[in-house]
C-alpha cells in the first residue's frame, strides 16, 4: 500500500510539473528585435583587430561608407585600450581602407554619414573615422 501511494504521489507531481511547464508563456526579448547588425558592412584586416565593442553608431557610419562607395571598408585598427586620449581607447574610432576607392571618395562618403565626428587622412591611405566631436585633419609625416 505504501509503494502504491508513493507511485501515485510521484505521478501527480510529475504531471503537475509538466502542466506548469506548458502554461509558461514564451518570453521574447523585444529589445533586440529592432537593432541592426551592421558588422557585415565591413571586414577586418587581421583577426587581432578589435571591433566587438564598436557602438552601433560607428558601425552605421561604416555601413554608410560601404553603401556610398559600393565596397566594404577594411578596418585596419579599432579598439586600442592603451592609446591615450584617442577615440580608439574608448572604442569609438576606426581606421579604415576601402580597396579600389580613392581617399577623397572615402572622405566624401564619411562626411555625409549621420553621426560622424572626426575624419582624418594619413599619407599611407588610411582614413580615420570616429563618433567623437566634429573635426577634420590630414597628417603626413613629421610636423
Amino acid at each position: 500500500m505504501r509503494k502504491l501511494l508513493c507511485v501515485a504521489l510521484a505521478s501527480v507531481i510529475s504531471l503537475s510539473s509538466a502542466m506548469a511547464a506548458e502554461k509558461e508563456p514564451v518570453k521574447i526579448r523585444r529589445g533586440n528585435l529592432f537593432t541592426h547588425d551592421y558588422s557585415a558592412a565591413y571586414t577586418v584586416q587581421r583577426v587581432s583587430v578589435k571591433t566587438e565593442c564598436f557602438p552601433e553608431r560607428l558601425e552605421a557610419i561604416l555601413a554608410h561608407i560601404a553603401i556610398e562607395t559600393g565596397r566594404k571598408p577594411v578596418v585596419t585598427s579599432g579598439h586600442r585600450p592603451r592609446s591615450g586620449r584617442s577615440q580608439h581607447s574608448s572604442c569609438l574610432a576606426a581606421d579604415i581602407r576601402v580597396p579600389g576607392v580613392s581617399d577623397r571618395a572615402v572622405i566624401a562618403a564619411a562626411s555625409t554619414a549621420p553621426g560622424i565626428g572626426g575624419i582624418g587622412r594619413y599619407c599611407n591611405g588610411i582614413i580615420h573615422v570616429d563618433v567623437g566631436p566634429k573635426r577634420r585633419w590630414a597628417y603626413c609625416g613629421k610636423s
